[in-house]
């Protein structure tokens, strides 16, 4: 035993022996982090291994340059990597526990549109058992501080860094192998990066996902006129009827599109402590003139938020990686809903309380024919007014009305709420519920910060009421993405009352609240299933603007003709029978996993949901949009536009003498902001 123990320690004691233990001991801490902070599916023998074993070929490889280097500098160089390939690994530990997904290039790239006041969701995400992934780093400098290990600076045959680095390759390329036996195209045909990850490793990923992103930003400046002709193509033969019953029924009207930050459709009805979250919400979910929708899902990717707005606005699908709002919005073609509106006699207009930069609105929005964007440099500063992205949703819709009011008719405003965002803290002069009680912190203030929202929405709709506003706008209320994520299954459960929360309810909670409400709309409570790529279509038909000629994934929600199939960003997919995660498919009514679904439709659903997903992609990749010619259509300047504060008020003034239609007009010029009731306690003099 002595025998073998001190040959261990020889061994060691050499630059091989401390490569290998450096890439051993990185292997554990890897696995570890495989097993408790990410959700990768892994299913059976074949998966279990390879994510075992994955992270051996690339940290060899990394751990193996250092062999080729003399002296103390291979240690030192070893050790700069492991910490720096372990601060990723961290970095994507907290990126992962709120996204559900990792870090990738066009994400990075684009951090600095969505960087504002992150600290605070930062430290909410963090737990200390995080830092366990720093271990091996620790003991590896521990080891060689005190001289357990010795650093061996004796020349190094060549011949042994070369055969480390050729068994790195062998390695990964069995590791390949092995992985396409079991999930074949890995590599070109996956939608979800949880694949990459468990079959090949993080860091192969990465390597992935930067061959990905050149490739993609190739494709748009090799992308040539006729690439557009087979998208046009596939929208001629899949164009969907609207439901002429509501053709028009809103023309004419103002349209306020209220985001609902983060609010998941089981959030209406529901009840906490005896206590109604959102009682006024539901109050309009059950009018008669209300449209409401119970199977409708957000699609969101990455991009979360600005996914949603894309889709709401062009009935194009977020990018698989990053945000295209980030990407694409300042230089891509869009045919968006401001745009179209704003060629039809609207005034366009978008309101929220946080920086203009953020998800790169303040560059997108202009792309996409905003006329004015009422951004934090429009509303009054204070600490106590903000949430940390932004405004309180109470003080925010107060002080938008101000400018709503000056807007002149027909106009089309989106108000974005940021109340309800992550990680759903509230002070306590505006709790005004209890929160849950799962042990879940992240989870358990959900309750505070929704009935905060829907308080706002209260309000601000009786403001409505009160200037006579509603009698003549369309309003669409909708929640934006979950604002639980699927690592927090526990907490879903008991909130829930689902026992054993899986991945199958984890879809099925992907909805979200859709509501249309109008005077004298036909309404009620419709069981389509539907998802925000449908939502431009349907307003489109109830405004009497004709899309059939535009480039648009969705098609209308009300139309008999509507597919019912909800695609996910990652491939995954929902219908009212079948229900796809993964590889499993499950009966969406029961939840369990269906076995009876034949190949042929299994194939014809996934063939559906990829082909749109892949050509939506192809669209703005390669801005494919700039060499469609829509009949009636003006492609938009973004130079036409400022968001300036000065230049757009002034413009504003002009807009309101030249109209004459704002509501400041018809009311003779006289504010109707005291009509304007808010609880909100840092606003305690207004009445």
């Amino acid at each position: 035993m002595k025998r073998i123990t001190k040959s261990i320690s020889n061994f060691l004691n050499t630059r091989l022996g401390f490569v290998i233990l450096a890439v051993f001991l990185y292997t554990l801490k890897t696995i570890y982090a495989y097993e408790t902070k990410f959700n990768l599916g892994v299913k059976g023998s074949i998966q279990t291994f390879l994510m075992i074993i994955n992270p051996i070929p690339v940290m060899l490889l990394l751990f193996g340059i250092s062999l080729y280097m003399k002296g103390r500098k291979s240690y030192i160089f070893l050790l700069i990597i492991d910490f720096l390939d372990t601060v990723w690994l961290f970095s994507n530990i907290l990126y992962y526990r709120e996204f559900s997904d990792f870090l990738t290039m066009v994400l990075i790239k684009g951090s600095g549109s969505v960087s504002n006041n992150l600290g605070k969701s930062i430290l909410g995400i963090l737990k200390p058992s995080d830092f366990l992934v720093f271990i091996d780093v620790i003991i590896l400098i521990l080891l060689l501080a005190f001289h357990i290990i010795k650093m061996d600076v004796k020349r190094l045959n060549w011949k042994i860094p070369v055969l480390v680095s050729s068994l790195a390759v062998l390695l990964f390329g069995a590791n390949l192998t092995l992985a396409e036996s079991d999930r074949s195209q890995l590599l070109t045909r996956t939608f979800d990066n949880n694949y990459i990850v468990k079959y090949l490793g993080l860091n192969v990923f990465n390597v992935y996902d930067m061959i990905k992103t050149t490739k993609t930003n190739a494709v748009k400046s090799q992308a040539k006129s006729s690439d557009i002709d087979s998208i046009e193509k596939y929208m001629k033969n899949n164009y969907v009827q609207p439901n002429v019953e509501y053709t028009g029924v809103a023309k004419g009207k103002n349209v306020f599109v209220i985001h609902l930050e983060s609010l998941q459709q089981f959030m209406i009805d529901y009840k906490w402590d005896g206590q109604e979250v959102t009682p006024n919400l539901n109050k309009i979910y059950h009018e008669d003139d209300t449209l409401s929708f119970d199977n409708f899902f957000n699609q969101v990717g990455q991009g979360k938020t600005a996914d949603a707005e894309l889709m709401l606005e062009n009935s194009l699908f977020g990018l698989p990686e990053g945000s295209a709002m980030v990407t694409d919005g300042t230089t891509n073609t869009f045919q968006a809903a401001p745009a179209i509106l704003g060629q039809d006699g609207y005034t366009t207009a978008s309101f929220h309380g946080d920086v203009p930069s953020f998800w790169n609105r303040d560059n997108a929005y202009k792309s996409w024919g905003y006329d004015y964007f009422f951004s934090s440099n429009y509303y009054k500063e204070k600490k106590s007014y903000n949430v940390g992205y932004g405004m309180k949703d109470k003080i925010f819709l107060k002080d938008s009305a101000q400018y709503i009011e000056q807007l002149p008719q027909p106009f089309y405003a989106k108000l974005i709420t940021v109340t309800n965002h992550y990680p759903y803290t509230l002070d306590k002069k505006n709790q005004t519920i209890s929160k849950t009680n799962t042990g879940d912190k992240t989870v358990d203030g959900y309750v505070q910060t929704a009935h905060y929202l829907d308080q706002s929405i209260g309000e601000f709709m009786a403001w409505l009421k009160e200037t006579g506003l509603d009698k003549n706008s369309m309003v669409v209320l909708y929640g934006d993405h979950y604002g639980i994520s699927n690592n927090h299954k526990k907490a879903m459960a008991k909130l829930t009352g689902i026992k054993g929360f899986n991945e199958f309810n984890d879809a099925q909670y992907q909805r979200v609240p859709f509501m249309i409400h109008m005077d004298g709309l036909k309404g009620g409570i419709n069981h389509t299933y539907g998802g925000e790529i449908d939502v431009l279509p349907t307003l489109l038909n109830l405004l009497g603007v004709d899309n059939k000629n535009m480039i648009q994934f969705g098609s209308d929600l009300l139309s008999s003709e509507h597919s019912q199939v909800v695609a996910f960003r990652n491939g995954n997919f929902v219908t009212p029978t079948v229900t796809k995660v993964g590889s499993t498919y499950y009966n969406t009514k029961t939840g369990k996993v269906d076995k009876s679904i034949s190949s042929a439709e299994k194939s014809k659903l996934s063939n559906q949901v990829t082909t749109e997903l892949s050509l939506s992609d192809r669209v703005i990749n390669g801005d494919l949009l700039r060499f469609h010619k829509l009949p009636g259509f003006t492609t938009v300047n973004k130079k036409d536009y400022s968001y300036k504060k000065a230049t757009a008020l002034k413009e504003l003034k002009k807009a309101q003498k030249k109209n004459g239609t704002s509501l400041l007009a018809q009311n003779d010029n006289k504010s109707m902001l005291d009509l304007y009731q808010t609880d909100a306690p840092e606003l305690s003099s207004t009445k």
